[in-house]
């Protein structure tokens, strides 16, 4: 085939506008289940809360739809106007739903005591009264008010904190401070690791 610049040029305008427009989907008719699960995002249906991804220090943007009928999580997608991500997600962060809907998920506490090979099921208030107990002993065996020189230091230093990448700055702020007001000197935050 025999071509010129000009016929090579109105073909490649051609070709440009083509790609350009040829995913726009015109003429496309949806389909029905689509149709109704954007139906039951809207807001008459659902509400939208933005939260954090939970699973790595990169803290990519969530947009999650619950549904105002049960409150149960409807959907969950990358929010766009989030700076870090943008609307993208990684595997992990795209099946993030199944974290809050998933019937394999436990729904009690298990508790494993010291020698122990078995698990036994426990209230919620029991184990918070348990770790409560153990914090405020392990703190009281390790606290010290002063050091070899005789300066007042007040630290604990038989506890330790691995902070998660999952919490915001505010949440960061608020467990921080709560560490520091037990003494706690050996704090680190698990994006920095």
């Amino acid at each position: 085939m025999h071509t010129n610049r000009r016929n090579f040029l109105k073909l490649s305008a051609t070709a440009a506008v083509a790609t350009a427009f040829g995913g726009l989907g015109l003429g496309c008719t949806p389909k029905s289940a689509m149709t109704d699960r954007v139906t039951a995002l809207t807001p008459k249906w659902s509400k939208q809360t933005t939260t954090v991804c939970c699973y790595c220090a990169v803290g990519c943007g969530l947009i999650v739809n619950t549904s105002l009928k049960d409150m149960r999580a409807i959907n969950v997608e990358g929010d766009p106007d989030h700076p870090v991500n943008e609307g993208s997600l990684c595997a992990k962060g795209a099946s993030i739903w199944q974290v809050a809907e998933n019937d394999r998920r436990p729904d009690s506490v298990l508790y494993r005591a010291p020698y122990s090979s078995k698990f036994k099921k426990v209230s919620l208030a029991w184990a918070l009264e348990k770790i409560a107990h153990n914090v405020k002993k392990s703190r009281d065996e390790t606290f010290t008010h002063k050091n070899s020189r005789g300066e007042v230091v007040n630290r604990c230093d038989g506890i330790a904190s691995l902070g998660s990448a999952a919490l915001d700055n505010e949440e960061c702020w608020a467990y921080q401070t709560m560490l520091r007001s037990l003494g706690l000197v050996y704090i680190e935050h698990q994006a920095r690791i």
